[in-house]
């Protein structure tokens, strides 16, 4: 099977040469996403509104890779404290609405994020028809 590059625009690591996920065959596995304003490169100074972006760049990462965001099998979640889920809950339960059919997840601490990031995630799919470029 052939490993497929996933770049999507305003995600990128800096002038590191890495994608934003990779795909083989069917299974997508992400590098970190944030809560960055795509269209303009900055990152919101409040949680809430990271959150929002991140589940947002989360689907863009699917969408690009050729899946939907119920092909998500797994998020899991880098924060500086375990309150960060105070405004995960609500935007997770908005995405995901079955309760019978979410992903996994998983919040995990982590105090050393990147200068003004609040969160970050990475994402384990299982797309069925990925898309081929």
């Amino acid at each position: 099977m052939t490993r497929r590059s996933i770049v999507v625009s305003g995600l990128g690591h800096g002038s590191s040469p890495i994608p934003t996920a990779s795909v083989v065959g069917q299974l997508l596995v992400s590098g970190s996403v944030s809560g960055v304003d795509r269209s303009t490169g900055n990152v919101p100074p409040e949680l809430a509104a990271q959150v929002r972006n991140l589940f947002g760049n989360v689907r863009a990462v699917v969408e690009t890779a050729g899946g939907s965001i119920d092909d998500i099998v797994k998020l899991t979640f880098f924060v500086p404290d375990r309150s960060a889920r105070a405004e995960i809950d609500p935007v997770w339960c908005e995405t995901f609405p079955d309760p019978d059919s979410r992903p996994a997840r998983h919040v995990a601490v982590y105090r050393d994020l990147p200068a003004g990031l609040l969160l970050q995630c990475e994402v384990i799919a299982h797309i069925a028809k990925p898309s081929e470029d």
